[in-house]
Parts: C-alpha cells; structure tokens; sequence
C-alpha cells in the first residue's frame, strides 16, 4: 500500500496569563505503522491530560496568588486604620490628661480683687471640673454667686464671662488672665472699654484646730452716738441716725462700719426692719446676714436670716415688718450658725466665699463688723453685743 500522509492537527487551548498556545503535532498515518500511530495518538492525550491539569493548578495558582494580595492589601488597610485610630485616640487621652492636669491648677475658691481707675472692689470666683468641663459661679463688685454661662482654658489662659445683665452695663465683661505663681492675674475693661487689671488669691479654708475660748462681751453701741464706728462715706448726705437709744439706717446712704476687726467671735443684735426696707448684718465686713421686708422677695439665701446668695433660712421665720427682732450668730472660720428670735435657722454651715458689698476679699485677716445703709427705706438696730475668742 502507497502511505498517505494524513495530518492531524491537535490543538490544545490552554489560557495561562490570558493568552491562546496552540499545539500542532504533524503524524504520518500508514497501515503498516498503525500501532505506532495509536501510541502516539493515546501519548499526545496523556499529555494533554497534563497540560489540563497543569492549566488549571496554574489557573489556581493565579487566582490565590490574587487573592493572597488582596487579603495581604486588606490587611494592610485594617493594619493602617487600626494604627491610625489608636494614636488618634492616643492624641485624644493625652490632650484630654494634659487639658485635665492644666485644669488642675485653676480649680478652687479664688478670693479675686478688680483694680478700678476709682477703687479697688472685691470679687469671688469658684471653679469646678464635672465630666471633663468647666463651670464656674461668681460673686461679682455686687450681688450674690451664681453660675457664668463660659469658661474656658486654652494654652495655660483662662477666660471667663459676667453677663451685662448683672453688671449693669452694655456688654457683657469678659475675664481674661493666667497663673503667676499661685496668683491669677489678668484684665477686663470698664463700661467704656478702658482697660482694668484683677488679681486672685486662693481662698483660704479657715478651718479651725480646735474649738474657741470665749472671751468677754463688749458693747458695740452705747445707745447715745456713733463712738466706734464709722461711715464709708463721710461726706454722704444720707447719714445714719441715732433716734431713742437705736441706730437708724438712712436709706441709699453710707454703711456703718466698726473701727474694731474681729476674728472669730458671737454676736447679738436686734433690728427692726420697716416696711419694704432691706439691710444686712456684714461678719467680718465680707458675710452678710439679711434683712429685709422686700415687695418682691428674691431667692431663700436672699431673705431675712440667709446668708446672702449662699444659705438660705431653714425653717424660714415668718416677715415681721415693724416688731423687733433678734439675731444670735456665731462665726467661726468659715463655719456659721444663725439663731434668730431664739429659733436655729443655719447651723453650723460653711459659708463658701464673700457676698456681695464685701469690704473686701482678704478672707485670712480679721475685719470689722457693719451694718448696710445702701439699701431703700429704714431698719433700726439696738444691743449690739460682740463676745470675741481670745
């Protein structure tokens, strides 16, 4: 027999890397090599088996090497986020422990002094942490403590705001200052925009290492002039009175002021309050106890038997415009306690800071007793008897 020769064209497709291979294997077909044919027919699909197998490891290859990458990126990602968000939080907690540490520094009761072209006038600041913010309450030139709507601390500075409501003027006062040692120091402006300077001092505790000894009592008023004390303001017109053995406030006039100062001690007092009329017992020229027979009462620490803006009267004892009444008081340190016409209405609590028409703010030392003439309408005062500790 004549050989033909026959091609066969074995194509194998194989996608390795997205390209088509081809395989082109040329077989001389002859009956007599028949044998040889089939061998190398059942060889060739052997080894296109392989090639099969080979593709689809290589294939699987392929795709977890991609998918390798892809965890490896998403783990790098995750990685960076997590890193990222630990020292942003990181940041967050030192910046909050250094704003808290910094806070530190300011936080407290600060007997404060605002310099004036005209005069010097005390003040009163106290400043509380509560949940990581700041708030404050203020006892201003006047009034009584209450809360200022902002504080703030930025870079070692502290700023604070009056509201004009309370100040009396057109725009609200803005405190500004810093540390200098232990002492706040900073500026405000007047109502005219001239600048002023303040300082503040840490209040002092007064706290007491034991119980006083009493020494003897002594009369403040002998009943006949005003030997012992004096007005703040000499050249008032409004001027206090001695009318049948009493003292008799003028009514928006000066305040009567004792040229002793005492410490620690115990006072007896009767007042007689008009009606509508307001006064006040000042302890150691900076607490006020108060009078008063007001058409339109204010708070309970504003009433008669209160310390003003600070502790109220408990029970509150009924108004007795036109009757005299009395007043027991005890101060020592900070602690008070408030008797009036025999009945206990504080007891023994600590007045926190200076009321407003203090002297001054120098709590530490020892002050004078006055009884308040700036305020409307008249109140009489008759036996006033002090017992200082010795």
């Amino acid at each position: 027999m004549v050989a033909r020769g026959v091609a066969i064209h074995v194509v194998l497709q194989m996608w390795s890397s997205g390209a088509v291979a081809s395989v082109q294997a040329p077989i001389n077909y002859n009956p007599l090599l028949r044998g040889n044919f089939m061998a190398n027919l059942k060889g060739l699909a052997s080894i296109a088996s392989e090639l099969r197998v080979e593709r689809t490891n290589l294939v699987n290859q392929v795709k977890g090497r991609r998918s390798n990458v892809n965890l490896r990126r998403r783990v790098f990602a995750l990685t960076t986020l997590i890193l990222m968000f630990s020292l942003q939080m990181n940041s967050e907690r030192k910046k909050s422990e250094d704003t808290t540490a910094s806070a530190q520094s300011f936080l407290g009761r600060w007997d404060l002094t605002l310099k004036t072209p005209r005069r010097e006038y005390p003040s009163w600041l106290e400043i509380t942490q509560e949940d990581g913010q700041l708030r404050a309450r203020m006892v201003s030139r006047w009034g009584h403590a209450r809360p200022l709507p902002k504080i703030e601390l930025s870079n070692g500075r502290i700023t604070f705001v009056s509201p004009k409501e309370e100040e009396d003027r057109k725009d609200d006062m803005v405190f500004e200052g810093k540390l200098s040692g232990k002492t706040l120091v900073g500026t405000t402006t007047g109502p005219d925009g001239a600048p002023w300077q303040w300082t503040g001092e840490r209040a002092p505790s007064l706290k007491r290492k034991s119980a006083p000894k009493w020494g003897k009592p002594t009369q403040l008023f002998n009943g006949r002039d005003l030997s012992g004390w004096r007005m703040s303001d000499p050249g008032s017109t409004a001027t206090w009175k001695i009318e049948n053995g009493t003292l008799v406030s003028p009514g928006h006039g000066a305040e009567l002021i004792t040229d002793a100062k005492f410490e620690d001690f115990k006072l007896q007092i009767e007042f007689n309050c008009a009606p509508g009329s307001n006064s006040g017992v000042y302890l150691r020229g900076r607490y006020e106890v108060q009078i008063e027979d007001d058409p339109e009462p204010e708070g309970p620490s504003m009433r008669t038997g209160g310390v003003y803006g600070f502790l109220a009267p408990s029970p509150e004892q009924p108004r007795r415009p036109g009757e005299w009444q009395s007043y027991d008081i005890t101060l020592v340190g900070r602690v008070v306690t408030v008797v009036q016409n025999g009945q206990t209405i504080i007891d023994k609590q600590e007045i926190p800071g200076i009321t407003g028409g203090a002297l001054d703010s120098h709590e530490a030392l020892p002050a004078p007793i006055y009884l308040q003439g700036s305020e409307a309408g008249h109140v009489a005062f008759r036996n006033i008897t002090i017992t200082p500790a010795e």
